[in-house]
């Protein structure tokens, strides 16, 4: 009896600890999630954000191509330098390869198994992207960690939304562009400057100029002017502190892409005096003085723009900020030719400016005057989701060669696999999606080759044609790619519509019979 009551407490006992281990384990998990979450959950939620945009958008444009070929050619070709891609296609100014070089190493690691698993390279292609986002978002997370230090939770808070319900910055911050390879840097000098450590400030925006973006040299000047007047740095201190980190950048990239490139280089002063001295840069259009306040900045900032100009007058802080950056879109806007992208550097602090005003605003919401405001903003935020929604779907629409390549490869792939199949790549084609990710290994061979007359491409003996004509002799349009056109507004619900239009032909030699006459979609334009 006595045996059977011990034995009965016993696995009371035990049961009773059990279940309070369980418990514990269970407060200990929620605790730890807590805080990871507390700690990490804006960065969850902008990087799931920015991931969103590159598993759906993969493909690059011309703009990004020196950077994205350059960081294929490092990972695929390591020390083969005369098999890189930019010594065939040079483009019109050099460019370096130090955001390349960093890009693979820290992707190298996913590649290996990429390789390993012999998965499609266009694989390498997110791997690549994802390790670009996540150095770019991994500083904006530094500068917001400040933004929270100097202005408080709520502040962050209101900055992550807006950051979140934009489109532009979480979308390129994944493009291996110069101007978000110097965005990353430009973002740690936010940081410093808010935490007061203005040379180091400074050594990142020269570090940025001298690397990336010469025209980072605008935002330079005008900070440092300020600092200067507002007798937060002195002269002899910047001569001291800066003078021997810019000739240490100077330095590291000609020691660096004069390997690549095989000639004496420092490719940004190239760039500086192809854009600046030469006025070059306005061969590929231009826009009028004021088109990066009425087009740029709305369409990048969106409920930002107008919250950001009230964010100036309602703290006194703000304008120091403000200012520098607000000039150097001011003396950029000088130079002809104008992108978008030439002044994405300039979003996160007039992020931060809207989100203090958009903090006040929502402090006040129970004021009547401030409770107009807040319904205004809460519409801004709408208007903001909407607006992002509509850009990426015509942004989605906007890389016709890279599907039309992907298509080629998913059904020229079940014909003969001992023939060698070659595909000619055009010019237009060659912008718009394909990159040397996009490739597969043999029987696949393919022709970048420029300046060929389309009645000479049937001499030429290609397999296959990714074009934008929809007729070349000697040649059958197997299918057709469509590609943004347009937004029309419509009576009705959506009332924003939008018009694709063929854009990219997949063309099959007539000739090759088995090819040809397989199950293809064909062409209806």
């Amino acid at each position: 009896m006595r045996a059977s009551s011990s034995s009965s407490s016993f696995f009371f006992f035990f049961d009773s600890v059990s279940s309070s281990s369980l418990v514990s384990c269970a407060l200990v998990m929620a605790l730890s999630s807590s805080k990871f979450l507390k700690s990490y959950g804006y960065d969850l939620l902008l990087g799931s954000i920015a991931a969103f945009y590159v598993f759906t958008v993969p493909y690059t444009k011309v703009e990004e191509s020196f950077n994205v070929q350059a960081t294929h050619d490092i990972l695929y070709h390591r020390h083969h330098i005369d098999k890189y891609d930019h010594l065939e296609f040079p483009g019109v100014v050099p460019r370096t390869f130090l955001g390349a070089l960093l890009v693979s190493t820290v992707a190298s690691p996913v590649i290996l198994i990429i390789n390993l698993m012999h998965f499609p390279k266009l694989y390498a292609l997110f791997a690549v992207r994802m390790a670009l986002g996540c150095i770019v978002l991994s500083t904006l997370r530094l500068f917001r960690l400040q933004v929270r230090d100097k202005f408080g939770q709520q502040v962050e808070a209101f900055f992550v939304i807006l950051t979140t319900l934009q489109f532009h910055l979480l979308f390129y911050c994944s493009r291996p562009l110069p101007n978000i390879f110097a965005l990353g840097v430009v973002n740690l000098a936010y940081a410093f400057w808010l935490k007061g450590k203005f040379y180091s400030a400074l050594n990142c925006l020269i570090f940025a100029t001298v690397v990336f973006r010469c025209d980072i040299l605008l935002l330079i000047c005008p900070l440092g002017l300020e600092l200067l007047l507002t007798k937060s740095i002195t002269i002899w201190g910047t001569l001291k502190h800066c003078i021997w980190f810019a000739l240490v950048c100077i330095g590291l990239t000609i020691l660096i892409d004069s390997i690549f490139w095989r000639r004496l280089l420092w490719p940004e002063f190239e760039v500086f005096w192809f854009n600046s001295v030469l006025n070059r840069s306005s061969e590929w259009g231009t826009h009028p003085f004021h088109w990066y306040f009425t087009s740029a900045l709305p369409r990048s900032l969106l409920a930002a723009y107008p919250l950001f100009l009230f964010g100036v007058f309602l703290d006194r802080r703000v304008p120091l900020f403000i200012i520098p950056v607000f000039s150097f879109v001011l003396v950029y806007s000088k130079l002809p030719h104008k992108e978008l992208r030439f002044i994405i550097s300039s979003v996160p602090i007039f992020n931060l400016s809207a989100a203090i005003a958009a903090n006040r605003i929502y402090n006040n919401r129970g004021k009547s005057y401030w409770k107009l405001l807040y319904f205004m903003m809460l519409g801004l935020l709408l208007v903001s989701l909407g607006c992002t929604a509509i850009t990426f779907m015509a942004s989605y629409e906007n890389y016709p060669s890279g599907h039309a390549l992907r298509n080629l490869h998913q059904i020229g792939h079940l014909a003969n696999h001992t023939k060698e199949k070659w595909v000619h790549i055009d010019t237009f084609s060659a912008m718009n999606g394909i990159s040397r990710f996009c490739e597969n290994d043999f029987p696949w061979r393919y022709s970048k080759e420029e300046g060929i007359p389309l009645g000479e491409l049937v001499q030429r003996n290609f397999t296959y044609l990714i074009t934008e004509h929809p007729a070349v002799n000697g040649f059958k349009c197997l299918f057709t790619i469509d590609g943004f056109s347009k937004v029309r507004f419509q009576p009705g619900f959506p009332p924003i519509s939008m018009i694709r239009e063929p854009k990219v032909y997949a063309h099959g030699n007539e000739s090759n019979k088995d090819d040809i006459n397989r199950n293809w979609p064909g062409c209806f334009s």
